[in-house]
């Protein structure tokens, strides 16, 4: 279990997102319960970061998530709010999920939204190594773990159902190591 703060916006109970349509351009402005119950197009991030033997850092989503409750994931994911930036929000949500701020962050690939996805717009980032020790929230995060490539293959192979899609397909195209 961690010892870490609990931060005040981690019990905000909703969060506002941009709903886009299918080129990606907002159309208006819902919570993101309302969004997915409609199975509205909206945009989310994923954020890779690994340490300096090159293990990317992968995160126990907490139990009580309403999406994959208890499977491992990337580094960080998330939404983007309404009014944010993709690159804000992978800032925001590194920061919220494992109490990492990197210095740069950059753009590895963007993925359309389709039924796939959960009709988000998925934008998949790296912070690229880092040096500090990663501090999660234990309202996101229950646990967290550098894993190498060799490792991350053999989980991918024999035990896909505890690994979130999202991981899952990233690692299929080859775009984690």
């Amino acid at each position: 279990m961690f010892n870490k703060k609990i931060k005040k916006e981690s019990l905000i109970p909703s969060e506002y997102v941009e709903v886009v349509d299918s080129k990606n351009r907002p159309l208006m402005v819902l919570t993101r319960a309302e969004a997915h119950r409609q199975g509205l197009f909206h945009r989310s991030v994923l954020v890779l970061v690994y340490d300096s033997g090159n293990r990317l850092l992968i995160q126990k989503r907490h139990h009580l998530k309403k999406i994959y409750p208890g499977r491992w994931d990337l580094s960080a994911t998330g939404h983007v709010l309404a009014g944010e930036s993709a690159v804000d929000a992978a800032y925001r949500e590194l920061e919220e999920e494992v109490g990492i701020i990197p210095s740069r962050i950059r753009l590895v690939t963007t993925i359309n939204g389709r039924r796939e996805t959960n009709f988000k717009y998925v934008y998949l980032f790296s912070a690229g190594k880092i040096t500090t020790h990663p501090d999660p929230n234990p309202l996101e995060v229950e646990d967290i773990r550098f894993i190498g490539r060799d490792d991350m293959g053999s989980l991918v192979s024999e035990f896909p159902d505890i690994l979130t899609p999202g991981l899952v397909y990233f690692w299929e195209k080859q775009l984690l190591f």
